[in-house]
């Protein structure tokens, strides 16, 4: 994205942003590389706009410039110095990832290179890094890769680069640590023997994993084109055919479903592909992760153990970068994350998915003065990854009071005592339940360090203390357990990393398309179910509403015919405009008309009320069944009572299109009434006497506007009846129509997900008989290159609950060099091994 500032292209140093967009193409920051890229910033006097952008570029702002505005502005001229400075950079710790080379082939498509030139340059940097890494390691006078690859370029920013590289090579924090860590991590044939072994079951057990979870993410984006084209082609039969707000509202709730399920296989591509990318990482190095709580000493344990990082030590909550600091010795590869909870950091389930799936060991830390059952729920997280777990407890005391540091130095041991008012087997003990809890087996091991007395062995005031604290740390038990992983543990902890947990970013989609399957055939038949039932429900409340508003217009007429002879004795001497006024009055006064057409109104809004209530029980339903399957599916988006909501905005639709079909209710009562009023005054005057005419106009008065009220209370009835039978019969039909082409739309779904749903059913089975012959070999201490035909001898059935057990059934007796339940503290889930009967 372009700079939001607005910066002369003088100003600027592409060449040098390129090298800074390589340090980052592995979406994590070595320490080293970033390092010489900040000290060759000054060195090279690029310029504060150049240094400016290469900030954003390295903490991945949002106005940062991308890599192809980058590459498209790099002279021509300086375009094959240029390549040569990324080759070198992303070489420089001994490995080009994937994402390297992706990010290299990028700027060659850019600058129009030809494939061939690319790939030419690419072989022989990888030559070149080969021979460089049989080079005498002591030989200080020998130049590092970058150094062979840069010798004799003219450019200053060649030569700072080629200074910088070689000057970082690893240096040792002290003659006693770096002693330690030569004794405990790089020394001796049997290392190096497991570092090649693990390279080696690495690279076979990675291809395997690579073309599972490309066949995942191919099978996923078919899926996603098979479920565009099913829905589009519902959408146009029913268009075809539409021309009701009940279809036209389907088609949008079709257009909604296919959009969001787009949406949600967008995200499940992506968690593929992340995984792909975490293996990538994970290929050529044996990895820890250090995860915790901020502060509490990550960033310091990682500078002891390795002798960088120090720059990070305090910065706590604070980012410097998105990415992760990786550090390394000799094909080891410590991760220091983000704290989970730092401002600004990464979410603990984007922490789970990058950096858990590409390490081999996961260390969570946590501290003697805080320990509480939240912290531990974070493990559910790291349990659904399937990973190894080494729990680290760091004790703080304050040694910075001289006092507390003389009697630690006399008395270490103290301080890590189980028992006593100071022990830490309290703190232990609810580490071990709070993370039983979340881990769901305790074959974890916790190991008390003090991380301070380890920086302090560092710090030159206390030189003369140096072994004592590095001893008293317990630094060094750590580092046991993490040698013991690799040299006894590193091949079946590579293929724990490769194969095993990879099943994971399978089975996840797997089990949503699962799922969906699943719901969308429960959907199906409560849709059946309900859709009979719902007519029927609303022809009853049609029926029985009817019969009340009938009532209610024979109670209005009859009050209207109780109030005649009354108003026959008070008007029947008046003028017949008299008497025509004096009606209306009449009825005005009652609101004869208003109460028919409120009862009308009232009974349909009555109705109306039923069939929203008849409807929500069918949303409440198809509600429970979302609850109950775990997913937040819905036709037409996402709230915790979907259906409910959805419809009531389907009976709203339902209701409105039934009031645009049936004519409107509005009786003419006054003038129907009226037609008999106007020969009440001829007739009467046949009478003789006053009290004659009176009583003979109140008879007929009576005698004439009876029969005609009688008629319009039939002709209103009936006018009634047809308008409100109308309206709730097509309410009904619309209802049954609306739930047919519902029907008809999912059943044509549904399938489409059950062919994926056997393919990553097949994949994750695969995976998992892979991972099963490592097993089998790591117990009986052998190797075999992973093909069909040797599993098949050795393997007849494999049961895994992800993250939890794995039953391994085999067509010969296992006998195991190692008990099961140190196989199930070594991989941390439940194993059975057994002979098939």
């Amino acid at each position: 994205m372009p700079n939001a500032t607005t910066t002369s292209d003088t100003q600027l140093d592409y060449t040098f942003l390129l090298i800074a967009h390589i340090v980052c193409a592995e979406q994590q920051i070595h320490c080293k590389t970033s390092q010489a890229l900040q000290e060759i910033a000054t060195q090279t006097e690029v310029g504060d706009y150049t240094i400016a952008e290469m900030e954003k570029i390295l903490t991945q702002d949002e106005n940062r410039l991308s890599l192809e505005d980058v590459a498209s502005r790099v002279p021509i001229e300086e375009q094959n110095e240029a390549m040569q400075q990324i080759l070198a950079l992303a070489h420089a710790d001994g490995f080009f990832s994937p994402l390297e080379r992706e990010m290299v082939e990028t700027v060659a498509q850019i600058w129009h290179w030809r494939i061939g030139d690319i790939q030419q340059k690419i072989a022989e940097t990888a030559r070149l890094s080969v021979n460089s890494a049989i080079n005498d390691e002591g030989d200080k006078a020998k130049l590092s890769l970058p150094a062979l690859l840069l010798r004799g370029a003219e450019s200053l920013l060649s030569r700072a680069l080629v200074s910088k590289l070689a000057e970082l090579s690893p240096q040792p924090v002290g003659a006693q640590i770096a002693k330690l860590q030569r004794e405990i991590l790089l020394s001796g044939p049997e290392y190096e023997n497991a570092i090649l072994q693990c390279s080696a079951i690495a690279l076979e057990d990675y291809k395997l994993a690579e073309v599972a979870l490309q066949e995942t993410s191919a099978t996923l984006a078919n899926l996603e084109k098979t479920i565009q084209s099913t829905l589009t082609d519902i959408q146009n039969k029913t268009s075809s055919r539409a021309q009701t707000t009940t279809e036209k509202e389907v088609i949008k709730q079709l257009e909604t479903t296919k959009q969001a399920l787009s949406q949600e296989i967008g995200k499940e591509i992506e968690i593929v592909r992340n995984s792909l990318q975490a293996k990538q990482r994970a290929l050529n190095h044996f990895s820890i992760a250090f995860i915790g709580k901020t502060k509490v000493g990550k960033s310091t344990l990682h500078a002891i153990i390795t002798g960088s990082g120090w720059d990070a030590i305090g910065t706590g909550g604070q980012r410097t970068t998105r990415y992760n600091r990786v550090y390394e010795w000799k094909n080891i590869r410590i991760i220091d994350t983000p704290g989970i909870g730092a401002p600004g950091g990464k979410t603990d389930e984007e922490i789970v998915q990058g950096v858990i799936e590409e390490s081999d060991i996961i260390c969570y830390l946590v501290t003697n003065d805080s320990i509480q059952e939240t912290e531990f729920e974070f493990l559910q997280r790291l349990k659904a990854q399937a990973k190894p777990l080494i729990i680290l407890l760091n004790i703080k005391h304050n040694l910075r009071d001289h006092r507390r540091l003389e009697n630690f130095l006399r008395e270490p041991s103290k301080l890590f005592a189980m028992e006593g008012n100071s022990g830490i087997g309290g703190h232990i003990e609810r580490i071990r339940r709070y993370a039983k809890e979340h881990y769901a087996n305790d074959y974890f091991d916790i190991i008390p360090v003090m991380i301070l007395s380890g920086l302090m062995a560092r710090e030159p005031e206390h030189i003369a203390n140096q072994d004592k604290l590095f001893k008293a740390s317990r630094i060094e038990d750590f580092l046991d357990s993490i040698r013991e992983s690799l040299v006894k543990h590193g091949r079946i902890r590579r293929s724990q990393t490769l194969l095993g947990s990879t099943v994971g970013a399978i089975e996840h989609p797997q089990k949503w398309a699962t799922q969906h399957l699943k719901v969308y055939q429960q959907l199906i038949d409560t849709l059946k179910n309900q859709r009979q039932n719902l007519y029927s429900k609303i022809q009853v409340a049609g029926k029985d509403r009817w019969e009340s508003l009938q009532q209610q217009i024979l109670s209005i007429f009859q009050d209207l015919l109780n109030a005649l002879p009354y108003f026959a004795e008070d008007n029947w001497n008046f003028t017949e405009e008299s008497l025509k006024r004096n009606w209306q009055r009449k009825l005005q006064s009652m609101q004869f008309e208003q109460r028919i057409h409120n009862a009308y109104t009232q009974t349909v809004q009555k109705f109306d009320l039923d069939v929203r209530e008849a409807l929500e029980e069918v949303g409440n339903e198809l509600n429970i069944i979302s609850k109950l399957s775990g997913l937040s599916f819905s036709l037409t988006g996402d709230d915790a009572n979907f259906y409910s909501r959805d419809f009531q905005e389907i009976a709203a639709t339902l209701l409105k299109q039934s009031q645009t079909v049936v004519t409107t209710f509005s009786p003419p009562v006054n003038k129907t009434i009226m037609m008999g009023a106007f020969l009440i005054n001829s007739i009467i005057s046949i009478a003789k006497t006053r009290e004659e005419k009176r009583r003979f106009a109140v008879q007929r008065v009576s005698k004439l506007l009876v029969p005609q009220i009688q008629k319009s209370q039939e002709m209103i009835l009936h006018k009634a009846k047809v308008s409100f039978g109308d309206y709730y019969r097509n309410a009904a039909v619309s209802s049954n129509n609306y739930f047919e082409i519902l029907i008809e739309g999912l059943e044509a779904l549904a399938p489409q997900f059950v062919t994926p749903k056997k393919k990553l059913e097949t994949t994750a089975h695969s995976l998992n008989l892979f991972y099963s012959k490592r097993i089998v070999d790591w117990c009986l201490g052998k190797y075999e290159p992973l093909t069909e035909s040797v599993i098949n001898k050795t393997i007849t059935k494999i049961k895994r609950d992800f993250g939890s057990s794995i039953d391994i059934e085999t067509k010969f007796e296992v006998q195991s060099k190692m008990s099961l339940s140190e196989i199930n503290r070594i991989l941390q889930e439940d194993v059975s091994i057994h002979r098939i009967q």
